[in-house]
């Protein structure tokens, strides 16, 4: 089977042979599968689809049974698939663990529904470490599209991550420019689901994304939360990614849209746990001038944002340029830590503040390099140690006041 590598496997690998049960939960065509099948074959594992409806009946009926089928000799990787599809998947998995976590390993899989409709978690206290799976990162997509330039950009993340957790200087030389601008305008585009980026037909990738917004309404949304309003829902949806990146005022939302409070709040946590947008909710400390409820709400994936919102313009034509941009790098930040957004009620505002181990970092989107007021308000107010402006030119290390400020093109986080 051809394999292309995830980043996740890393992670995955340390648990290997401990007893826990691995569960990867994620967004329906985010590779799980793909992973699944690998796994299997790397560690000489049994793999089963829960979709398939004699081994989810038989896992339903007799789990006993179900799991000495797989048990051989030496202890065994059995690898579950689709397991949102299994009625009381977590009684049965934690009945397995306890009577054969010393013969059986298992890993298993469910989508953005899983653990929400079925509550897993409350059956495997202690028994289970949780993973994501997301569409891919840039660092993911540079392996899978530039193998060559993935070094390149492998070594310079390394040296920013460096600088933003202990302030030590990076090189920010830029070479290949032009190459890195025009593999991130396609991943912000198309986005990082694994069908979309091997696809190299720009149309073939569109209808690819069509596809999967079609198909996530009829099955997450429709078969698993019940929802049956999907005209309403889909409104929602492109309301939010016109929306993409401003705060969410559920009054607006309200009137525009007609729908009641308690709507909104359902379908907003639908998304959610569906791994299809992200919020970001305010940072303060206190401080009476602070926003302190409005959220922010961003997309897990940029293309599928632009699938819903109906736009797949190059880069340089949008004029949502600066929203893709900030929603891409929002994405690789939440990788380092907990991202907020700063506001004050005058205004001034903070695209990102990353909080790391007590430190906070405040963090910039810029097409230009200039510096705005509410970034340098922030550096005043808070007096950050170290500080972030992704840009398009005038790259290297600044101070403002006691803050050092590192300016990095966006392709770099």
């Amino acid at each position: 089977m051809e394999y292309y590598p995830r980043k996740i496997e890393e992670k995955m690998d340390k648990w290997i042979k401990r007893p826990e049960i691995l569960i990867v939960k994620g967004p329906r065509q985010a590779g799980k599968t793909t992973l699944l099948l690998h796994l299997a074959e790397k560690l000489g594992g049994k793999y089963a689809s829960l979709e398939d409806e004699d081994f989810k009946n038989s896992l339903e009926r007799d789990p006993k049974s179900f799991a000495r089928r797989f048990m051989e000799g030496r202890k065994t990787v059995l690898l579950l698939d689709e397991a949102q599809y299994l009625r009381d998947v977590g009684k049965r998995l934690k009945l397995i663990y306890d009577l054969y976590s010393d013969r059986l390993k298992l890993i298993v899989t469910g989508s953005g529904s899983f653990d929400v409709k079925v509550e897993v978690g409350k059956y495997l206290v202690g028994r289970a470490a949780y993973f994501e799976l997301l569409p891919l990162s840039f660092e993911e997509f540079l392996m899978w599209k530039a193998r060559d330039l993935h070094k390149l950009f492998a070594d310079r993340k390394k040296e920013i991550v460096e600088f933003v957790k202990t302030g030590k200087r990076p090189d920010i030389s830029v070479v290949f420019e032009r190459e890195f601008r025009e593999l991130l305008e396609e991943y912000l585009l198309f986005g990082g689901y694994p069908a979309v980026v091997k696809e190299d037909d720009r149309e073939m990738k569109t209808e690819l994304l069509r596809n999967l917004a079609r198909t996530y309404l009829e099955k997450d949304v429709f078969f698993f939360f019940d929802v049956r309003h999907l005209e309403t829902f889909n409104s929602f949806m492109k309301y939010l990614a016109v929306a993409n990146g401003a705060l969410l005022n559920v009054s607006s939302v309200m009137r525009e849209l007609g729908m009641d409070y308690k709507t909104v709040r359902h379908y907003l946590s639908v998304l959610q746990h569906t791994y299809v947008i992200t919020r970001v909710a305010p940072f303060h400390r206190n401080r009476a001038t602070e926003l302190k409820k409005a959220a922010k709400v961003y997309f897990v994936d940029t293309g599928l944002r632009n699938s819903i919102a109906g736009g797949f313009a190059p880069l340089e034509t949008r004029v949502d340029r600066g929203v893709l941009l900030e929603n891409f790098i929002l994405n690789e930040l939440r990788a380092l830590g907990e991202v907020r957004y700063w506001r004050t009620t005058g205004k001034a505002e903070v695209d990102f503040v990353l909080q790391l181990e007590g430190d906070i970092v405040p963090v910039e989107v810029k097409t230009e390099a200039r510096a705005g007021r509410g970034f340098l308000s922030f550096i005043q107010s808070y007096r950050p140690a170290r500080a972030l402006v992704f840009t398009l030119r005038k790259f290297g290390v600044r101070r403002i006041g006691g803050t050092r400020v590192l300016m990095v093109p966006h392709f770099f986080v």
